[in-house]
């Protein structure tokens, strides 16, 4: 038996004893038939059981649920500013009551318990718009005390994780090297997402899962920034990639990915988009026409007398008539350089050729 059963069957009770007395005033009415108690009293008392089985969660569990909800989504600062806000409000209502209470009837009764209600309302709302001010002041006299966790409060705007980005593997290097100085949060369904893939039947997609779970585990440890697996959810929706968009725009705080679908989706809503393949694109080196550098040839091109090496990072180079040199290293002088959806792409020619 459940909870809100019990409460359905508690309020069934509660709204048919209230439809009982409210057919008794209307059968104690002047005038009224012999035969009318019985009716109202039987009546009213049906329908009241009825009204109670239906309404009791909507006033009971469900509004209780809906207050837990938007309590786990909402950020910790700005749940520790409203609670801030609220104390402030209501000690100065309390303040202010003693002398409202002196205002002639019915200001003096009615006075204290409204300025109450409007200064807690006002102190909650002042508090919620400066919530950054107030997590920027109290970091600062942690730092200036040599509190221990002042470096890990030290932003307080964080950034979403998507599970593409564990499974990458990159974010682990990048993080390393202090780039990144805010937060990295892991919602609790893009954790359970990648898991899922480490528990696949199929080897590569169960390989890569277990990679970056492991990365995960290195920079919980490791990283220099807080990297925290957070159990927030948005309710009523399925799809993780709808998820991480909606949560990022609860939070106002980017998102950190290598999903192309997931790029422009959270770009269409006006959401941050902070991608890894995008930062790789433009750190890598800019070769411009006539400058040279050494490449391994590793296989043939497309065109006949082609050959093509990569850069460290990646970088195609395709060699012009050094199909003789697969397998050997060589010296090669930019001829053109061309950026494609898939990266950047350069054309050489052998050095002295």
């Amino acid at each position: 038996m459940s909870f809100e059963f019990v409460l359905r069957l508690i309020g069934m009770v509660v709204f048919s004893v209230g439809g009982w007395r409210l057919g008794e005033f209307f059968a104690s009415r002047p005038g009224g038939a012999p035969d009318d108690y019985l009716r109202y009293v039987l009546i009213l008392s049906l329908s009241g059981g009825a009204l109670g089985l239906l309404v009791t969660p909507w006033l009971t569990t469900r509004p209780f649920d809906w207050i837990r909800k938007r309590i786990q989504q909402m950020p910790a600062q700005r749940l520790f500013a409203m609670i801030i806000g609220l104390v402030v409000g209501l000690v100065i209502g309390a303040l202010m009551a003693i002398p409202l209470a002196q205002l002639p009837d019915p200001f003096g009764a009615l006075m204290p318990f409204l300025g109450t209600v409007f200064f807690g309302w006002l102190g909650v709302s002042i508090m919620m718009m400066r919530a950054g001010d107030l997590t920027k002041v109290l970091t600062a006299r942690q730092q200036a005390h040599g509190a221990p966790g002042g470096a890990l409060a030290q932003n307080e705007r964080v950034v979403l994780v998507d599970s593409s980005v564990i499974i990458d593997g990159r974010i682990e290097d990048i993080a390393m090297t202090g780039f990144i100085q805010s937060p990295l949060i892991v919602p609790r369904f893009v954790l359970n997402e990648v898991q899922h893939i480490a528990d696949s039947a199929d080897d590569m997609r169960r390989n890569r899962g277990r990679r970056g779970l492991e990365v995960l585990n290195r920079m919980r440890k490791n990283a220099p920034i807080p990297v925290r697996v957070a159990d927030m959810d948005i309710e009523d929706v399925y799809e993780v990639d709808d998820k991480l968009v909606l949560l990022a725009k609860q939070l106002h705080c980017p998102v950190l990915t290598n999903d192309y679908n997931l790029n422009r989706v959270a770009e269409i809503q006006g959401v941050q988009v902070l991608n890894i393949n995008e930062l790789t694109n433009a750190v890598k080196a800019v070769y411009l026409p006539g400058e040279d550098f050494r490449v391994r040839i590793i296989q043939e091109g497309r065109e006949p007398g082609q050959g093509v090496g990569y850069l460290e990072d990646g970088t195609m180079v395709v060699v012009q008539e050094a199909v003789d040199y697969v397998e050997r290293e060589i010296g090669v002088e930019v001829t053109r350089v061309i950026q494609t959806a898939a990266g950047r792409m350069i054309f050489a020619r052998p050095l002295g050729g």
